[in-house]
């Protein structure tokens, strides 16, 4: 949001155009290659909602659900905590890349060892515990695609982070075609999905190498050598990306747990029927992500600590503005879902457009929410943003709990908004009171000349 670079100390690499025409082009850079991600997985989810049977839709998207709700697992925060510590430390930070990356891969390698067994020992629906051994390498390509799209933030190469992001959506997408034109089944296009995901991963380790050797240029920190600094310990490590991984943890448990919890709890078709709507609204929440995760989070960091007028810019233009977006998309989505759903999904998913109705209330309640998430992150108060979200998923779990067994799906998305409300109130409040108290905001007159002067 911010057209000026604080000093680093260091004479920075020399970059084409000005700091405003840089960034927007980066955005814009982002902002295509998230329509086509946006556009192709909705079309993935379209194609394979038509090709299998209401059951086995419903079953692969609670396994896939299930996979990404336990991805911050084999993750650990550590994607997170890169963008923390180069923020802070520039090049000495090199020195938590292989630790981390070690941490990371005992943890995924445990994770995808849990499915595997979990799927051998099902007995009770076969289908299923097939799904969850063939989705579980999708876990692998969740964890490339976090660390390597941290890295490519990092070294400011956007053009490239565009296109790994739509390379795996596009793999994806030809398994679905596939699926449809040959009949394949769940468990066919579960294997379709695995193989995808082993690409992701050779994909992402190539991506990575740079930044294991330490040989990355790293954006805004210039290329001074980083000084010799000891290795980190594992407990500074571990308590470094601990809150990373339940922030991160916490988040996908508001994505994913109503279609898990629709399947354990009602049925596959039910879970179908919720996978549908939140099919919509997870490729509608990759916007606040782009911004914030894949752009801002980077530099906002870097401004916590030497240029407070970008804060303040990004607090009252950036939570303002997306409130603003936010409101506008949902009520394009409630109007244009009414009839979109059953033309585009079938007439047997007719009964999602009053879930997707309730659902469209969330996504104001979540662009805000990113907004000042992102500043409690880059201020220190990632414990407190935690703390909030550890408070956030249990009035979700109690409201799934309550409103499933009495309303069905309809519950579970009124328990989506209600948990999306309290978060944003809870980061609002502490941003408030934490980071911006006190200070003068700036006039809307002054953020203009502050874009306009780049």
């Amino acid at each position: 949001m911010i057209g000026v670079e604080p000093p680093t100390g260091t004479r920075p690499a020399a970059r084409s155009g000005g700091g405003m025409a840089r960034r927007l082009r980066q955005l814009g850079m982002l902002a295509a290659s998230q329509a086509g991600v946006t556009v192709i997985a909705f079309a993935t989810q379209v194609l394979l909602a038509r090709s299998l049977p209401q059951a086995e839709f419903g079953a692969f998207m609670s396994v896939i659900s299930l996979v990404t709700l336990a991805a911050p697992l084999a993750i650990f925060g550590v994607a997170d905590f890169w963008l923390q510590c180069f923020g802070r430390e520039g090049p000495e930070a090199f020195r938590w890349v292989r630790p981390s990356i070690v941490l990371v891969m005992v943890s995924s390698g445990l994770l995808v060892a849990a499915l595997v067994v979990w799927g051998l020992v099902e007995r009770d629906d076969s289908v299923s515990g097939g799904l969850r051994i063939a989705l579980a390498p999708v876990v692998l390509a969740l964890v490339a695609m976090a660390l390597s799209g941290a890295a490519l933030q990092l070294q400011g190469a956007y053009g490239k982070l565009s296109t790994l992001q739509l390379a795996p959506q596009v793999g994806r997408l030809v398994v679905a075609l596939l699926t449809g034109l040959f009949g394949l089944s769940a468990l066919m296009a579960a294997l379709g999905y695995a193989l995808v995901a082993t690409v992701t991963v050779v994909m992402g380790a190539l991506v990575i190498a740079p930044l294991w050797h330490g040989r990355a240029a790293l954006e805004g920190h210039g290329t001074a050598l980083p000084r010799p600094a000891p290795p980190p310990r594992a407990k500074e490590l571990v308590t470094g990306t601990g809150l990373f991984l339940l922030g991160s943890l916490f988040y996908q448990l508001g994505m994913n747990l109503g279609v898990v919890a629709s399947a354990e709890f009602l049925s596959t078709e039910a879970a179908a029927v919720l996978a549908v709507p939140m099919t919509l609204l997870t490729a509608i929440y990759l916007l606040p992500r782009i911004v914030y995760q894949q752009y801002f989070l980077a530099k906002l960091h870097r401004w916590s600590r030497s240029n407070r007028a970008a804060v303040l810019i990004a607090y009252r233009a950036g939570t303002i503005g997306m409130i603003g977006l936010g409101l506008l998309i949902g009520v394009l989505v409630a109007i244009v879902g009414r009839y979109a759903i059953p033309l585009v999904f079938g007439a047997e998913y007719r009964t999602s457009v009053p879930v997707m109705a309730v659902l469209a209330l969330a996504i104001p309640l979540r662009f805000g929410a990113a907004s000042v998430e992102s500043l409690l992150t880059s201020s220190g108060l990632v414990r407190q943003k935690v703390r909030y979200q550890a408070l956030g998923a249990a009035a979700y779990l109690a409201a799934l709990a309550t409103a499933i067994p009495l309303f069905g799906v309809a519950g579970a998305a009124w328990a989506t908004v209600l948990s999306e409300a309290i978060l944003l109130l809870l980061f609002w409040s502490t941003v408030r009171r934490r980071v911006v108290a006190g200070a003068a905001l700036p006039s809307w007159a002054e953020i203009r000349r502050t874009f306009a002067g780049g």
